[in-house]
């Protein structure tokens, strides 16, 4: 596919050039993982055999007039998470487990659901066809009770058979936007061309899409989507072109978090966060970076390291001078979650964003990216953003 890039000349892209060069260096010295590196997706007779086995001790358990019981990592616990730079938080080899228990009233119900959301992913996976989420739930929405139920379940049986979630046929709808200079095809041989003016759906199959190029010099991963809109209307992927835009809209989803792995992957080219200057926006470039404690045990899959902090910086607020009647006050709420970030082992490795953060935490101020509209309207995509692209203001 043709690209007619708008975008500035060459000379812009040298300290971008120069930093995706420095993360090839670290690829090939093996201080990042390689391409296409992470967790084997399982065979669907893989995965058929561990459903089997599971179904086997079962029974094995009844036979013996045993109650049965599954047995999962505990993934709400940091003793069970490691940190390693170059993975982010994955689950350690011995980790403690939780029993799921047929004997116990308080574990029963969900001992039952775990067999049936079992038995639907073995007739998924049999049939070789897909469902989404939201299909398990409707199949019974009165005995599931809400959505959250089923996801919770998922996760476990994921964790449980130490199988991504995507090997399981099931999908999520897709909640994320991309936009910028990208094509692929999909699994159904649909071509699609990303525009740097309206956005499309991040797909619901990312293991699916094939052929994917760009001929992008960075990756802007987008905390909101009222921002990124924004940005297609100031016409920011044009006036930067190439370029890649994602949104996960909030706290991505697994969909948005596995194409941005992809896209790494595939392009080793630099990806960058632009998020609010809060806890929230912190925490959601963490989980794109470092991933999260529920999905620790698939974040070979999921992590992308060499992500950047680009904006909206604690300390940029001060160097803009903006006013403080556009700051908010962090509250009780904020600051736990600060300080809970603080501790985190990720944060050792980062001692530029300890001091951003530490600015915040001392300021008892945080700031949405709004907050630049004080200077002008389209100064975050006319001034803020191109100057800290051309002189490598992210940490």
């Amino acid at each position: 596919m043709a690209f007619a890039p708008m975008g500035p000349e060459a000379s812009f892209f040298e300290v971008l050039d120069q930093h995706r060069a420095s993360l090839l260096a670290l690829l090939k010295r093996g201080g990042r993982e390689p391409a296409g590196s992470g967790t084997r997706l399982a065979s669907s007779s893989e995965v058929l055999a561990s459903i089997e086995n599971v179904i086997q001790d079962v029974i094995t358990s009844l036979a013996r007039n045993e109650a049965p019981a599954f047995t999962i990592d505990n993934r709400s616990s940091w003793e069970n998470i490691k940190f390693e730079d170059s993975v982010g938080l994955h689950m350690v080899s011995h980790c403690t487990t939780r029993k799921i228990k047929s004997d116990s009233l308080k574990s029963v119900k969900n001992f039952a659901l775990i067999l049936k959301i079992l038995s639907m992913i073995y007739k998924l996976v049999q049939s070789n066809t897909y469902a989404t989420k939201r299909d398990l739930y409707y199949t019974d929405s009165q005995l599931f009770g809400n959505q959250t139920v089923v996801d919770s379940i998922i996760n476990d049986i994921s964790c449980m058979l130490k199988v991504p979630r995507r090997c399981l046929h099931i999908l999520s709808t897709s909640k994320g936007l991309i936009a910028g200079n990208l094509g692929y095809i999909e699994e159904d041989g649909t071509k699609v061309n990303c525009s740097c003016t309206t956005a499309v759906a991040v797909p619901s199959n990312i293991q699916g899409i094939r052929n994917l190029i760009t001929n992008g010099k960075f990756l802007l991963i987008v905390e909101k989507d009222a921002t990124f809109q924004r940005l297609l209307d100031d016409n920011f992927c044009n006036k930067l072109s190439p370029c890649i835009m994602v949104t996960g809209k909030g706290v991505p989803d697994l969909n948005t978090r596995l194409l941005v792995k992809k896209l790494w992957d595939t392009f080793h080219i630099p990806i960058f966060t632009l998020v609010d200057a809060d806890p929230h926006g912190i925490e959601i470039m963490c989980i794109y970076k470092y991933g999260s404690m529920s999905m620790s045990f698939e974040a070979h899959n999921l992590t992308v390291p060499a992500i950047r902090w680009l904006g909206l910086l604690p300390s940029d607020i001060k160097r803009l001078n903006i006013p403080k009647d556009s700051l908010i006050p962090l509250t009780k709420r904020d600051q736990m979650k600060l300080d809970s970030i603080l501790k985190r082992p990720y944060v050792t490795y980062q001692p530029f964003w300890r001091k951003e953060i530490e600015i915040m935490a001392d300021s008892k101020m945080k700031a949405e990216i709004q907050a630049l509209t004080f200077l002008s309207s389209d100064y975050l995509s006319r001034v803020y953003l191109p100057n800290k692209l051309k002189f490598g203001g992210w940490i």
